[in-house]
């Protein structure tokens, strides 16, 4: 994949996802986004403890990856990651977009109707990650989802800000760990 399509997808991830789920949000529930993005404690607040979430999320997941079992599922997504040969401002990019995007989406939007644990499943369904033909991908599923399960209630507790940090950090941490591992 080029630069360009990367680009091109993390921009669709971002404007695509995001815009449905301002779309949604705005003529389809009960509330509007910028009350969601204003909802909870102080942003200032929130961009932090999401951080941080996400941080320790993905240092977690980093290790649970890490391990002999689950040899096969991080050199099958390593490998697909060291082929878009990233660079920092790639990582930031991609999981900036991923982070507001998807949490717009998911979070804001179809959190409303489903709830936070159904929720949580379609998410890390739709990445790939629950698969019940492949019980070392399911494992790593399986932690996801309490990943995002935590997101979810921070987002119910904290505000929509906080999941968006979380999201993005915990891309940035994996897709810059995968990326660079290995490289001097």
């Amino acid at each position: 994949m080029t630069k360009s399509k990367l680009y091109l997808l993390g921009l669709l991830t971002l404007v695509g996802m995001g815009g449905i789920g301002i779309l949604v949000i705005e003529f389809f529930q009960d509330s509007s986004t910028l009350s969601l993005l204003e909802g909870g404690i102080f942003w200032y607040y929130q961009l932090p403890i999401g951080l941080i979430y996400g941080l320790v999320a993905a240092w977690l997941g980093w290790h649970l990856i890490k391990l002999q079992l689950m040899h096969e599922v991080r050199n099958f997504y390593s490998s697909i990651i060291w082929q878009l040969k990233l660079n920092w401002l790639d990582v930031l990019f991609i999981s900036f977009c991923a982070g507001v995007g998807e949490e717009l989406l998911f979070r804001g939007a179809i959190q409303y109707w489903l709830g936070i644990y159904f929720t949580s499943i379609v998410f890390v369904g739709i990445h790939g990650y629950l698969n019940p033909k492949d019980l070392k991908i399911s494992i790593y599923g399986g932690y996801l989802t309490l990943v995002m399960i935590g997101i979810s209630y921070g987002f119910e507790e904290l505000g929509l800000v906080s999941a968006m940090a979380a999201h993005f950090a915990i891309d940035v941490y994996l897709l810059g760990v995968i990326s660079f591992e290995n490289k001097s």
